[in-house]
């Protein structure tokens, strides 16, 4: 039998890790200030975001990295309010 996957970004598709984080950051705008490529700053959609995402290794590094920081945070955040 085969262990489930420790990596939280096993399974997860791009779009879905994009979309997550703009709705956590309550847009494109904040977005931006916490990774500042031109796709979030200037005219910024989920679909030419992915575009660039795709092609650019590097600005993907940094999509996911703060994804698994947003993560962190929100379990932080369930663990506060539960005590």
């Amino acid at each position: 039998m085969q262990q489930p996957s420790k990596d939280p970004l096993h399974g997860k598709r791009l779009d879905a890790i994009l979309e997550e984080l703009v709705e956590y950051y309550n847009g494109f705008e904040k977005l931006g200030e916490q990774i500042n490529i031109k796709c979030f700053t200037d005219n910024p959609s989920i679909n030419s975001s992915l575009k660039f995402l795709r092609k650019t290794d590097w600005a993907r590094a940094k999509v996911e990295s703060l994804y698994l920081y947003v993560l962190r945070q929100k379990k932080r955040n369930e663990t506060k309010n539960e005590n």
